[in-house]
């Protein structure tokens, strides 16, 4: 929906970026629109902040899955690149550098509006709409920054190269920042945002004061500062329950949105995220789930199998007879059309369960109660020891979480290799480990980027 409506204003937003290059001109054109001119008002404004959302999309979950241990590149995958599930990716491979330039693009949107909004002078009714405006900017700035941060950071540590921290638009050379100081950056967006934002709007297609809540919780656990893990993922869990058993299936069908905290809305003529692991043209499985994946479902009484995973046994030969369920869409007249999920009251139990391991309360808890809603006759465990609670807490995100973005995020925040089963290499005969000291562990800088900025590093051992 949010791309549909920002169809209206790209010309307006094009006209801004292009008069950037006319400042050394000593006349006006006559034809153009001025960057004065370009945000008005309230409505102005209200179109610039669609802008940002615009180009967000399913890229962080695509490559989450195929560099991990979620999917597979099956055998009759004739029409893609395998180079990123081979591991075999480098700074040229738009595969996994893609996210680079989408991210900076929105964020730069999101610069122009907040700078536009700094000379206007809004009055009634238009106060408050401008406040929480300039909320969601904030938010959605963070939360780029901050998922360019899981991407492309060196590693999780502190001292560790991060991403440029853009507060401004400008033509410039930037140099990395430290992984610490992007946080803090992302930090301090965030806490102006939640201030700006009344907990009124609700709209879960954009940003609410409870998804900022979520992205604090999610930036505290990468930052493993456990107290504010705890806090933000108590105030999302109290504020948005889980959806009950009955329910959960139909989130994947976009029947409801129950324990949805923000979603991007997917219509007619948006990307479809299914496509990304079903071709709908000659039915060719792009990534299956992998079996190392499918393994640890109780395929019997975990409500999660069967909106995650599909089993056709007609598919024969050497068609994959498993499929990736979760982003089959709601109408059969457009397969795979389904909302991207960014935040679920699934995920804020498990980051407070991991906070609680790490320092103090019931992990055991969390993880008993997401356990109850999800498999049917489920009995509550005991954890013998921390690392026991650790591992448990790993098992289910990697069930509760599965194509949305965080197995390979999660493997490396505690520095673990990623290991597939030959099953699931069988079709590409590539390496069955990536080990936390290769490149490939970490998601490259885009080879254009530091051809472009004699300031720019790339990360180690590429």
């Amino acid at each position: 929906m949010i791309n549909k409506i920002y169809k209206k204003c790209t010309m307006l937003l094009a006209v801004v970026l292009l008069l950037t290059s006319c400042t050394k001109l000593d006349f006006k054109p006559t034809d153009l629109i001025l960057p004065e001119q370009a945000f008005r008002n309230i409505s102005d404004i209200n179109l610039g902040l669609i802008g940002v959302y615009a180009p967000m999309d399913y890229s962080t979950l695509s490559y989450s899955s195929i560099v991990s241990d979620e999917a597979i590149y099956p055998q009759e995958n004739t029409v893609g690149n395998s180079d990123a599930f081979r591991w075999l990716y480098n700074g040229s491979n738009g595969s996994v550098t893609g996210l680079y330039y989408t991210n900076y693009q929105a964020i730069d949107r999101a610069n122009r509006v907040l700078e536009a909004m700094d000379k206007l002078t809004f009055t009634g009714t238009d106060i408050a709409l401008a406040d929480r405006y300039r909320g969601e900017l904030l938010a959605l700035r963070a939360y780029l920054h901050f998922e360019l941060l899981r991407a492309y950071a060196s590693s999780y540590q502190t001292g560790a190269l991060g991403v440029t921290y853009m507060e401004k638009s400008a033509i410039v050379y930037p140099a990395r920042e430290s992984f610490e100081a992007v946080i803090a950056k992302a930090k301090k967006d965030l806490i102006a945002a939640k201030a700006l934002i009344p907990s009124t709007f609700t709209d879960k297609t954009r940003i609410t004061k409870i998804a900022v809540a979520a992205i604090q919780a999610r930036v505290a656990l990468y930052e493993k500062n456990w107290v504010d893990a705890d806090k933000y993922a108590t105030e999302v869990i109290n504020a948005v329950p889980l959806a009950t058993k009955a329910q959960f299936p139909g989130i994947w069908i976009d029947a409801n949105d129950n324990e949805v905290i923000w979603k991007l809305k997917r219509v007619s003529g948006d990307s479809r995220t299914g496509d990304f692991f079903f071709r709908q043209s000659g039915s060719y499985v792009l990534y299956a789930p992998s079996f190392k994946l499918i393994a640890t479902f109780d395929q019997t009484n975990d409500i999660r199998y069967v909106p995650y995973i599909k089993f056709d046994n007609s598919r024969t030969g050497t068609r994959s007879k498993y499929l990736v369920n979760k982003y089959i869409g709601g109408t059969s007249s457009t397969p795979g059309l389904a909302d991207v999920k960014q935040f679920r009251t699934g995920e804020m139990y498990l980051i407070r369960a991991e906070a609680r391991a790490e320092g103090t309360g019931d992990a055991a808890e969390d993880i008993n109660a997401l356990r109850a809603a999800r498999i049917n006759g489920y009995v509550n465990e005991t954890f013998a020891n921390k690392t026991a609670l650790i591992n448990a807490i790993y098992d289910e995100r990697y069930k509760e979480l599965a194509f949305e973005g965080h197995r390979f995020f999660d493997l490396r925040r505690r520095n673990m290799q990623i290991e597939r089963t030959p099953a699931d290499v069988a079709a590409t005969g590539s390496a069955l480990i990536l080990l936390p000291t290769k490149a490939q562990y970490a998601l490259p800088i885009p080879a254009t980027e530091l051809s472009v900025n004699k300031n720019m590093v790339q990360n180690p051992n590429y």
